[in-house]
């Protein structure tokens, strides 16, 4: 029997993977996005493009009949959150359901409040101390409460890989590269959760196999890779092929301008993030699917700098020297 998922947010960046991931694993995949799609996607002979606007409910239901998964890879911009992320919410669920599909959301570490500790558990009580951590909460919450409705929340760390940008490792931690320098938002010793998007996709791909073992809420963790922002230097050396100078975020500018630039507001207030030690525990997730997908930090770095377009010689020369290492 043919397995049918609708990715509400295809040409996101997240979305593209996932689009990539299921159709590469058997599923026929209904990709929703208000502009075209890649062409690396939309010639894939099983992938069907929507065109419609996420909160087009009947558009959505209408174009998604026979999908067994539904899931929610939309993401406004942080400044447009308080605006559109429970809607679009809420829009995913009632299709979800009036399909009688699974409903499977990426969810983040914002729920933990801004003291979160340094293991993250699916039991880690919530604190909505933040104005995204209560925004979050709430939209996990409606799923968890939704009666009739089969959902999971599929927990990571912060994006990196894929196409586009927008995450911290391409705005931070890559965008001084070609001058020699390594951005990094936080102190050096602190642990800090990355999900790559490739391996976070395949490990949706996994989950949604369990369609019928998965009733009711559930909450699982990816781990990703959990390293200290050193070793992320040591890593990125290696796979740019150039020794690194550490450079920081102009925090207390950003801070400064924050009441004028709401992107900069928006920044400012993750900032705790690259403060506190933290990584998530995927015991979970591992009972669930076994080992999860988990490409090798450089390998993935590599790759990564390769989707930025960074040039190729020397990403070359990185992975030639790690090879030889």
């Amino acid at each position: 029997m043919q397995t049918s998922v609708l990715i509400l947010g295809a040409a996101g960046r997240l979305g593209h993977c996932l689009t990539r991931a299921f159709a590469a694993a058997g599923w026929q995949v209904i990709a929703q996005a208000r502009k075209p799609l890649p062409d690396e996607l939309s010639q894939l002979a099983n992938v069907r493009t929507l065109n419609c606007d996420a909160l087009d409910r009947a558009a959505l239901l209408k174009g998604a009949q026979g999908a067994s998964v539904v899931i929610n890879a939309l993401n406004p911009p942080y400044t447009e959150w308080h605006q559109l992320l429970l809607p679009l919410a809420d829009a995913a669920q009632a299709t979800a359901k009036a399909l009688g599909a699974l409903l499977m959301l990426p969810g983040n570490v914002y729920n933990f409040g801004s003291d979160l500790p340094s293991l993250l558990t699916t039991h880690t009580p919530e604190r909505a101390n933040t104005p995204k951590a209560g925004l979050r909460i709430a939209m996990e919450a409606r799923m968890a409460a939704e009666p009739g409705l089969d959902s999971v929340v599929l927990r990571a760390g912060d994006f990196f890989g894929g196409p586009g940008t927008g995450s911290w490792f391409d705005l931070a931690l890559a965008s001084k590269l070609k001058s020699g320098r390594f951005i990094y938002p936080g102190p050096l010793d602190q642990t800090h959760a990355w999900a790559y998007l490739p391996d976070l996709a395949e490990c949706f791909v996994r989950v949604a196999e369990k369609r019928s073992t998965l009733s009711g809420h559930h909450r699982l963790h990816f781990a990703g890779h959990s390293v200290e922002g050193r070793v992320m230097q040591q890593t990125l050396e290696q796979a740019w092929g150039q020794p690194l100078k550490t450079g920081g975020l102009p925090w207390l500018a950003i801070r400064l301008g924050s009441p004028f630039v709401a992107s900069w507001r928006a920044i400012a207030e993750m900032r705790y993030l690259w403060l506190r030690p933290h990584r998530l525990d995927d015991t979970e997730l591992r009972l669930l699917i076994g080992e999860p997908p988990q490409t090798r930090l450089a390998t993935a770095l590599r790759d990564s700098l390769v989707a930025l377009g960074m040039p190729a010689a020397w990403v070359a020369a990185g992975a030639a020297a790690g090879a030889t290492a």
